[in-house]
């Protein structure tokens, strides 16, 4: 038979080889991915759990583990006051957790004193070998700053265990602060929840590759359900049918090892102000530490358990806990509860003593460290009972477990184990830049103008990683549910722009009081928006903390933070705009005033007479020198048919502005060019006043007009001041977004400074 032309013709046995020959690479191919796979064993880690408050942390990391088996094969160890009768036997929380306990070590001494806590240590390092050896894990999971924590830690090392340190890093009070430092330096990983806490480890040496800023795993579940609709039944079955919401008192106090007396003379002053107090009461038992049994003695001489205000109980379960203290009047003691976990509900708490003192916290603690009278105990009582906060997410965001989860599965177990230490610590700066474990604290900035609702992300530089842009609707309603529309969207972008959201700040127009965030008096151009609470609708839909201020103050926490007026301690910004406003800062702090109308720059009176002022006065600097003003004087000698000379070009449709006027005063208009002449004068005089008033160091113009105004100004100044203020420099800004980047400086400035 012929063969085809442009065809070829191969011998079947020729076929028949080269068919068999690819089966035989594919079957390969497919055992080889088999053999890979198998040979991808799962990371065994060990999980200790001590007692309540760190199974609360440890909690969520165990349901992370136990919910990857593929990657992962956990191992529970319990040990610590978990085990003991007198303090609830939360061993069995855990069991009903479904989780398989591998082992149950009884490692406690009574005694709780000094004595007994060094003896509890030395029963748990005797007893650890034993189990570590058996269970052999590649990680063992190791929480905060107990005693028993410190056991582990050691046997562990010892036995050459590789160790994940959680909450590392943290500053607080008595004997904790060195244990848990004992315990970072003998970690070779660390998860911390802040990042002055990464900054600490750095300090302290550890390796920045193996420190991960992850936030605290308890505010995974706390955030997540702390909304719940059962809370009132929840109320009511620990403290009675009568309970309302915000009307009870938490109570939580714990022995200061270091100084135990003055801790028990706090405990029997905050019992009785609390009896005083006269509020319902749901106290839990004290901590194993030493001095925990002459509290309870206090506490029992007292008649506390028999007192029909007071509900003592040994253990609460940490979800209920959680509505407990989310919806609690207030929370008292100097658990780490108060300090931490209350903030992200806004819940007032009083922190007594020094046993949380270092700890960064929000605005909704009140600190009473030398609490040694009932009075004043009780007249912090006063001052928080009932009060609200705005939410604080300093220790966490929610996200946590799954950081930790990425992190333990990127950990190299052919990496050596033997630590290495960073000498000399490295230079502070704002991302460390490990992809897998930072990521970029961010704010979110609102700006309200009068056309345009602006929404933007900004990153600790500065820089805008994204903004969204929408007009401004005219009616409250449509107005607040654009604002939340925008956010919520904005937060959602946040998490695949890896930008970790502190807070949201808000620049509007109008007067404002920045202490309870609310928008008291409004500008023409912004309609339905005075007497407007923007903090709390916000901040409750969102779960951050929420600043609110005007935009002419927004302006110049921008140039402090990242204008020209870094590092100055006093300037002043002048927005040159559709209006004219602005900020003084002094000593590097913004000012306010008593009524939260200072830096009302555009009303300052510089004629008796002269046209009328959007605020119903004559001869403010804005009638004469802003926007509208020019547009309004560029429209009437457009109107006269005096405003267009040679050299000028517009079309009949095209709307007069104030632009039109400065380019027929530059094609040589005179008329146009007394209008600015005066409009600077005005402007001039009234920065002159300024300068003689609270005498800055430098004048910052901002806004569309700032590039024209900035030289006659100066010129003005030099012409019009007292001989030792002729010398102030007047220099235009160089930010293209001042209110948004100062919005967010109040976030990025205050979410991050917070420690008292």
């Amino acid at each position: 038979m012929e063969k085809q032309p442009g065809t070829l013709s191969r011998d079947p046995h020729e076929l028949y080889y080269l068919r068999m020959q690819r089966s035989k690479e594919k079957m390969e191919k497919v055992k080889s991915e088999e053999n890979l796979y198998q040979n991808k064993r799962r990371l065994k880690v060990c999980v200790a759990t001590c007692n309540r408050a760190d199974y609360s942390k440890l909690a969520p990391i165990m349901f992370g583990l136990k919910s990857h088996p593929e990657e992962f094969e956990l191992e529970v160890v319990v040990l610590g006051s978990h085990l003991i009768d007198d303090y609830g036997n939360t061993f069995r929380m855990i069991e009903q957790d479904d989780f398989d306990i591998g082992s149950k070590l009884h490692t406690i001494v009574r005694g709780e004193d000094e004595a007994a806590m060094v003896e509890s240590v030395g029963l748990a390092l005797v007893k650890l070998p034993d189990v570590l050896q058996r269970l052999h894990p590649d990680i063992l999971v190791v929480h905060g700053d107990r005693f028993d924590a410190l056991a582990l830690a050691t046997a562990a090392a010892l036995m050459n265990i590789r160790i994940l340190h959680l909450e590392g890093g943290e500053v607080s009070g008595t004997i904790d602060d060195s244990i848990r430092h004992a315990i970072s330096k003998l970690a070779h990983y660390h998860a911390c929840c802040t990042r002055m806490a990464e900054q600490h480890l750095i300090a302290m040496c550890e390796d920045h590759s193996r420190i991960l800023l992850a936030g605290c795993p308890s505010y995974d579940k706390l955030l997540s359900t702390y909304h719940r609709d059962d809370y009132v039944d929840i109320i009511k079955s620990w403290l009675g049918d009568k309970v309302k919401d915000q009307d009870y008192i938490v109570a939580l106090q714990h022995p200061v090892t270091t100084d135990i007396q003055h801790s028990i003379k706090i405990y029997g002053l905050m019992l009785d102000a609390l009896i005083s107090f006269n509020k319902k009461t749901l106290i839990l038992f004290p901590n194993i530490d030493a001095g925990s049994k002459e509290m309870v003695r206090v506490m029992r001489k007292k008649g506390i358990e028999q007192h029909p205000n007071f509900r003592a109980v040994k253990h609460i379960p940490f979800e209920q806990f959680i509505q407990l203290v989310c919806h609690a009047g207030c929370m008292i003691g100097n658990s780490s509860c108060g300090v931490r976990e209350a903030g992200a509900f806004g819940t007032p708490v009083i922190n007594l003593g020094t046993r949380q003192t270092g700890r960064e916290t929000g605005e909704n603690v009140l600190h009473v460290r030398d609490a040694d009278t009932h009075n004043k105990i009780y007249h912090a009582l006063e001052l928080q009972f009932g009060k609200r906060y705005p939410c604080s997410k300093i220790y966490g965001d929610g996200n946590a477990v799954p950081r930790i989860l990425k992190f333990l599965s990127n950990i190299d177990l052919e990496e050596p184990l033997q630590k290495t230490f960073c000498f000399p610590p490295v230079k502070d700066s704002f991302s460390q830049d490990i992809d897998h474990i930072l990521e970029t604290q961010s704010a979110l900035a609102v700006d309200l103008g009068g056309t345009n609702l602006r929404v933007a992300i900004v990153c600790m530089r500065g820089n805008i990683v994204k903004k969204y842009t929408e007009s401004n609707p005219k009616t409250f309603e449509d107005r607040m549910h654009l604002i939340l529309k925008m956010c919520k969207d904005a937060v959602q972008d946040g998490v695949h722009l890896n930008c970790r959201i502190l807070g949201v700040g808000i620049s509007t127009g109008g007067r404002v009081n920045p202490q309870e965030g609310i928008v008291l008096h409004s500008t023409k151009l912004i309609q339905e928006w005075s007497s407007v609470d923007l903090r709390t609708p916000i901040s409750d839909a969102l779960g951050l903390p929420v600043w609110v201020d005007n935009d002419g103050n927004c302006a110049a926490l921008a140039e402090r933070k990242f204008g020209h007026g870094r590092g100055v301690e006093n300037f002043v910004t002048v927005i040159t705009g559709t209006g004219i406003g602005g900020g003084i800062i002094h000593n590097h702090e913004l000012i306010h005033g008593s009524t939260f109308c200072a830096a009302e720059l555009g009303h300052i009176k510089v004629s008796l007479e002269g046209p009328e002022c959007s605020c119903g006065n004559q001869g403010c600097i804005e009638a004469f020198a802003s926007g509208m003003a020019l547009q309004r004087e560029a429209k009437r000698l457009h109107d006269e048919d005096q405003l267009m000379v040679d050299g000028m070009e517009m079309k009949l449709s095209e709307q007069i502005t104030a632009a039109h006027l400065i380019s027929a005063a530059r094609n040589g208009n005179s008329k146009a060019d007394a209008v600015l002449h005066k409009a600077t004068m005005a402007l001039g005089a009234g920065i002159v006043n300024i300068l003689h008033i609270v005498n800055p160091s430098l004048v910052i113009l901002s806004g569309v007009l700032a590039s024209y105004y900035q030289a006659p100004v100066q010129h003005v100044i030099t012409e019009r001041a007292l001989f030792s203020a002729q010398c102030i420099k007047v220099v235009k800004s160089d930010l293209e977004e001042p209110a948004l980047l100062g919005a967010a400086s109040m976030v990025l400035d205050y979410a991050t400074r917070r420690t008292y």
